[in-house]
């Protein structure tokens, strides 16, 4: 589907927007998600992967070597089958996670576990009821790479149809340092999660929909957690 550029957005740490269509309460929807790819070493590491088309795959393929794909959240994955076919890539997934058929789990993520970056911590969300997590990179101050818990969509972009806008924009989803609203209703996390979230510094945000936050990120995702559960 329709994707935009990928853009070196920190020193190896590449953004790129793409689409996503499916149904919600009996109706289609139409809107923007992100694949964030971090190189390392000649390497590249997926997350929240974007099918791209194939003069995007050429440009990825001109940043290094696509060696894993890392699935950080259950509701996203589509697109995994394909990068980890294509490029004999290694797949990382947590435990629980439904994951497309034929497709084989590599690396389990789990807290304290191995990563597929060095200088990389996980944080698990304890209480979601499908599986969920966040992967910080010590660098730049701290760039945590999340899925659908941490959003930042500031407001409609390309991508979106113009159907979909006005359902959104009435539910609230356009919010600079958001919490992901669909994954916050499906999921159920609780207080003690974020009070976890909240320990650890950073800078920096890419995140599965909306813009990569670039700069003084904690501050304004903290003012998020305390509207949404008063901690």
């Amino acid at each position: 589907m329709p994707h935009g550029p990928i853009k070196e957005i920190l020193p190896d740490v590449f953004f790129v927007m793409g689409t996503m269509k499916n149904e919600f309460f009996g109706s289609m929807w139409q809107f923007s998600r992100n694949m964030t790819v971090v190189r390392e070493d000649g390497n590249l590491i997926l997350f929240n992967t974007v099918r791209l088309g194939e003069d995007g795959l050429k440009e990825l393929e001109k940043l290094g070597k696509i060696s894993h794909v890392v699935r950080i959240g259950d509701m996203h994955g589509v697109d995994d089958p394909f990068y980890v076919d294509r490029y004999k890539a290694k797949f990382w997934a947590m435990p629980g996670m439904k994951v497309q058929e034929g497709l084989k789990v590599d690396h389990e993520l789990v807290e304290g576990g191995p990563l597929p970056l060095k200088n990389a911590s996980l944080f698990v969300f304890r209480t979601s009821k499908r599986p969920e997590c966040i992967v910080r990179l010590d660098r730049e101050g701290g760039i945590m790479i999340a899925c659908d818990s941490l959003q930042n969509w500031i407001e409609p972009d390309e991508f979106f149809d113009q159907e979909t806008i006005p359902k959104m924009e009435e539910i609230g989803f356009f919010q600079t340092a958001n919490l992901g609203l669909a994954w916050m209703n499906e999921c159920q996390p609780q207080p003690d999660d974020f009070i976890r979230l909240k320990e650890i510094p950073f800078e920096h945000a890419f995140c599965g929909h909306g813009y990569p936050f670039i700069g003084n990120a904690m501050a304004s995702y903290h003012e998020t957690f305390k509207r949404f559960f008063n901690i």
